[in-house]
């Protein structure tokens, strides 16, 4: 399965707004933290083995 690469998301201007709330009020290293937790759940989620490795691929390449 191909990773989604194009916008997927119906409104993504209030999903940042959450994102941005979520991180309100915590430290540096909570905020790191959250992020991971996330990670961890959304692949978790997606489960396919070559969608989080073209995931993680396509991430480094825009480190």
């Amino acid at each position: 399965m191909p990773l989604i690469t194009k916008p997927n998301i119906v409104d993504t201007d209030e999903f940042y707004a959450k994102l941005l709330a979520t991180h309100r009020g915590l430290s540096e290293a909570q905020s790191h933290a959250l992020n991971a937790r996330l990670v961890l759940i959304l692949a978790n989620h997606i489960g396919a083995v070559d969608v989080l490795d073209q995931a993680l691929e396509l991430a480094r390449d825009g480190a």
